[in-house]
């Protein structure tokens, strides 16, 4: 199968290196050059725009930062380069109104589509072990599902349009307040005069336990792949969390939800960004937590 790949950040690199890997053509994009040489490394062959990479294409798949990129991708470049029978399927985390927005242009051009972020990391898009949260049509999500299995582990179709998104921020709003919360106990453990390991020896097998204590320990030592052990280097960016709290707090808002620990959550990352740490792994929070946060 042809497959066109559209952003080719920490992401989307690995993820297009895995269909490549899967046994299919992956023609790559993306505005960085760097990024496409490291495509190119990986096997992909090289686009010198966006509606070269979709010419021809069977699939269509996109991983970029934002609404704003997601639109203006899709409807200034690839609905018009594209034909019936592609499926396009974007990875990217974006607010559910402007996932819906898209579906909805690309089913008046009859083109089926599904939003299907994903959950995992830097680690998993380049194992190919990313869960995909999906919105769409039961038709549009059979002919994406083998295409993300070539780069996951789980393929969950979450409803229709747009409830992708909605899975996808939740569940990092989750994942934000928990290692908040994650954190915090650890600084509280050691002012206490508890050992980080023993902390987390009993923890990790008590109520206390989550992925953010078990997968992604915010401290050096316990879990030895996870980025405190790196000086928080790699990993999800806390900018990048921050964006996905943002759009939490933003779907909260126009559903009249009300999302206090999420609020709080955005507040302390806003505070991390703010004082440099948005390069730092998310779970960096903790170094601004106990006081020894320098950029």
């Amino acid at each position: 199968m042809k497959i066109a790949f559209i952003g080719l950040g920490h992401m989307g690199s690995g993820m297009a290196a895995n269909l490549e890997k899967a046994g299919h053509q992956v023609c790559a994009f993306d505005l960085d050059e760097a990024a496409l040489e490291r495509a190119v490394a990986d096997g992909c062959h090289r686009a010198g725009s966006v509606t070269q990479a979709v010419g021809g294409a069977d699939a269509v798949v996109t991983m970029l930062p934002a609404g704003r990129h997601v639109r203006s991708v899709y409807e200034d470049e690839v609905f018009a380069a594209t034909h019936r029978g592609v499926i396009l399927i974007d990875c990217s985390t974006i607010d559910v109104a402007t996932a819906k927005a898209v579906h909805g242009e690309a089913a008046s051009r009859g083109l089926a589509m599904v939003d299907a972020p994903v959950s995992g990391g830097t680690a998993a898009a380049q194992g190919g072990t990313l869960t995909f949260m999906c919105g769409g049509s039961e038709h549009a999500f059979a002919a994406a599902r083998p295409i993300l299995e070539a780069m996951g582990k789980a393929v969950i179709h979450a409803g229709p349009a747009g409830m992708g998104q909605a899975a996808k921020i939740c569940n990092n709003m989750i994942l934000g307040a928990t290692m908040v919360a994650t954190a915090e106990a650890f600084v509280l453990a050691e002012k206490l005069g508890l050992d980080a390991q023993t902390f987390f020896d009993i923890s990790s097998k008590a109520s206390g336990q989550s992925w953010s204590m078990t997968s992604y320990c915010p401290v050096p030592g316990p879990v030895p792949a996870a980025p405190s052990n790196r000086d928080y280097a790699g990993g999800f960016g806390a900018a990048l969390m921050l964006k996905d709290l943002k759009l939490a707090l933003e779907a909260a808002s126009g559903a009249g939800a009300s999302v206090p620990m999420g609020a709080q959550a955005e507040a302390l990352y806003q505070m991390f960004v703010g004082l440099g740490g948005g390069g730092r792994d998310f779970s960096g929070i903790v170094k601004l937590l106990d006081g020894t946060w320098r950029d």
